[in-house]
């Protein structure tokens, strides 16, 4: 796996970009402005507490610590198979922070979930019910503002015709799914390995925007996410979602968070685009993209129905998006759709956020996790960091 400067933004130099990076004195937060570096670790310790303050950007000339990092370095040595532990590396940008994502937020992805449900598990009855469910519900659910009267006549029809889903009531209906990903402190960064369950023979990435949101429900940035999911544990029942969903290694975040600032908005996420490419050890190669705008529910609108009076999330949030696609492109017998094999190479991008790079094995065979806030907040107090 190769990483270097293409990993990141087209315009880095324009924008501003929190990190999480390990050292040999434990993980610390880093700020960039354009290629200049500062260590925010002293001021804030975590990057939760951080994403709390009013201008996390102007924080960073103001209580920053210039450092005199390596970026080429720090990509190069971000990838599992040429990591020096002895040298930094990247991390996923968040620590505290809990960590959620959004389900069946675009048309196409809902349909797939529609199908999974259908198929019970089983990837080669996908095909002929992919076409069943399109013949009976077509595209045009597009158009469908998400709980609007509009959405109901929908239902209403469909359930006329014994075929509504669950995933269709999250997809149009009043309420959107959020669900919980993983555990804070679980997810891994740029580089590292992506865990699918040995028990799956149909899982896939899911290519998201991910917004990073304080306890006061600020959006304060953006990076990108991969969903790893199990889609035959989760089509054999809504409720193994957890366990189609929260694996070892199976949520990926960074490579950085891009802070917002005039120059970079939620209405530049809404604008943006996401492309996937996987390439495997049996030479196969899958390119596709998605448009975030297509996405049934505005950004804000998932991210106030995750926070505020209802539920609170004092460290902070996360939340994955939804994807806007699911890979489909057969790999091996036709009709059987896409499946991930053991060593592929998953790159995620968008111009302005950077590249997502992780490579799939065996959540068994990836680094166990180990590193939770008990282990990080000892190693503040090591440090004598921060001074809260």
């Amino acid at each position: 796996m190769r990483l270097d400067r293409s990993c990141l933004p087209a315009d880095f130099t324009q924008g501003s970009f929190a990190a999480r990076v390990m050292t040999a004195a434990g993980p610390c937060i880093i700020g960039f402005i354009g290629d200049a570096a500062f260590d925010m670790t002293p001021a804030f310790g975590t990057m939760a507490r951080w994403m709390e303050q009013d201008s996390p950007i102007s924080c960073i000339r103001t209580r920053g610590a210039p450092l005199a990092l390596d970026l080429d370095g720090l990509l190069a040595n971000s990838a599992h198979d040429a990591r020096d532990p002895n040298r930094p590396w990247l991390l996923a940008p968040i620590d505290l922070q809990a960590v959620k994502a959004a389900g069946v937020t675009y048309v196409r992805s809902m349909l797939e979930r529609v199908i999974e449900e259908r198929c019970r598990g089983d990837a080669s009855r996908a095909e002929a019910v992919r076409a069943e469910v399109r013949a009976i519900i077509g595209d045009d659910l597009a158009a469908v503002v998400p709980g609007s009267a509009e959405a109901m006549k929908v239902k209403a029809a469909l359930v006329e015709k014994g075929w509504w889903s669950q995933y269709l009531e999250v997809g149009i209906g009043a309420d959107a799914e959020i669900f919980t990903k993983c555990p804070p402190m679980a997810a891994v960064g740029i580089g590292s390995k992506v865990g699918v369950h040995s028990n799956s023979q149909w899982s896939n990435p899911e290519p998201e925007c991910v917004m990073v949101v304080n306890s006061r429900g600020r959006i304060q940035g953006a990076m990108l996410g991969n969903d790893v999911n199990l889609r035959d544990v989760e089509g054999r029942s809504a409720l193994l979602l957890g366990r189609a969903k929260d694996n070892n290694a199976s949520a990926a975040l960074g490579p950085m968070i891009r802070l917002f600032d005039e120059g970079f908005t939620l209405e530049d996420i809404r604008q943006a685009e996401i492309t996937l490419t996987i390439s495997g050890r049996d030479g196969f190669a899958l390119e596709e993209r998605g448009a975030v705008g297509s996405i049934s529910r505005d950004p804000a609108d998932l991210v106030a129905q995750m926070i505020g009076a209802h539920h609170q999330y004092p460290d902070g949030v996360v939340l994955y998006l939804g994807t806007p696609f699911s890979p489909s492109k057969d790999r091996g017998a036709a009709g059987m759709g896409f499946t991930h094999k053991e060593g592929d190479e998953v790159r995620i991008g968008s111009p302005r956020l950077g590249v997502l790079v992780n490579e799939v094995d065996r959540t068994d065979e990836c680094p166990p996790w180990t590193f939770g806030a008990g282990t990080l907040f000892a190693s503040l107090v090591r440090r004598g960091l921060p001074r809260l």
